[in-house]
């Protein structure tokens, strides 16, 4: 994926992840609203990228996992920030957000209700 610049608002999800704080929210790839693009990024760093998310994924298992399993490790930790709702967490229902978005994934199937993935640096206004 080229790297793509996106300035929207939407319902963002913050929560803490190892030493990375993460925005979580969806997209839809057409007009019938769906949300199927997850939409995940590091935000409060200079240094960190989405490729951090992918490598913190990889950390995780003993032998190297397949992108799929990494994509999967990503949804669904942002899904358990959202659905959870820690003191951690914090759910910002009309964020303004700038995203630098660097890396796109398609999932072989759905995997909660998100076919794409698409991961880089968030910024909140």
């Amino acid at each position: 994926m080229a790297p793509a610049l996106l300035s929207t608002c939407s319902r963002i999800t913050l929560f803490p992840l190892e030493d990375l704080t993460v925005a979580y929210t969806t997209q839809s790839s057409d007009s019938r609203g769906l949300g199927d693009v997850a939409i995940v990024g590091v935000i409060e760093s200079d240094s960190a990228t989405g490729e951090h998310l992918w490598r913190l994924a990889a950390s995780m298992y003993t032998n190297p996992p397949t992108g799929q399993t990494q994509a999967r490790w990503i949804l669904t930790q942002c899904t358990r920030a959202r659905t959870v709702r820690a003191t951690s967490h914090r759910d910002l229902p009309d964020a303004k957000w700038t995203g630098d978005l660097t890396g796109e994934f398609h999932l072989d199937a759905l995997f909660a209700n998100h076919a794409i993935l698409r991961t880089g640096r968030l910024t909140i206004e």
